[in-house]
Parts: structure tokens; C-alpha cells; sequence
């Protein structure tokens, strides 16, 4: 059986959802935040020759690689280098003058 097709406001032909959402700027904030500790470590560990100059096989790479993403994420939900907060204040649009 086929339900019918409803349109929403965001899936509107010719609506397109509001690009200043504040929620939508600051996931994004703290997105490329958490990317960017992620490449950091990367960068550690690869320097290194992996951590605490350990040889890994595959399955510890990958591990480590699982590890290394979640704690970056969870380092910028918490804050983080306030990258986040900045970037967010940044593409924040300011509130309209009265």
C-alpha cells in the first residue's frame, strides 16, 4: 500500500530551509572541530610511527583510528579548543538592529 506523498515547509519546491539556523551553525562548528583535533592526532600518531612508538597491525590501526575519532568528538562536545565557539559567532548572522 502507498502512503501519499505530503510536502513540508522544508521540502517545498522553491523553499529552501534557513541557511542562519543557529543550531544547524554551531553542529557544524563543532564538526569541524572535531575534525580538525582528529587530523591533529592523525598527525601525532604519524609522526610517531604510531602511539608510543608501537608498530600496529590492521585491526589496531583501525582501532586506534575508531578511538582517535570518537575522543575528538567528544573533546569538541565538551568545549574542545573553542574552535567551535568561535567559528559559530563568525557565521552567526548578528540580530537585526530596532
Amino acid at each position: 500500500m502507498l502512503l501519499p506523498i505530503t510536502a513540508t515547509p522544508a521540502t517545498t519546491v522553491g523553499s529552501a530551509p534557513p541557511k542562519d539556523d543557529p543550531a544547524k551553525i554551531s553542529d557544524a562548528a563543532h564538526q569541524f572541530e572535531s575534525l580538525l583535533i582528529g587530523q591533529m592526532m592523525k598527525g601525532m600518531q604519524d609522526s610517531e610511527g604510531g602511539w608510543m612508538g608501537t608498530d600496529e597491525d590492521d585491526a589496531s590501526a583501525s582501532a586506534m583510528d575508531y578511538a582517535q575519532e570518537m575522543f575528538a568528538q567528544s573533546l569538541s562536545a565538551g568545549g574542545g579548543l573553542g574552535l567551535a565557539k568561535l567559528v559559530a559567532k563568525g557565521l552567526t548572522p548578528p540580530p537585526p538592529k530596532s
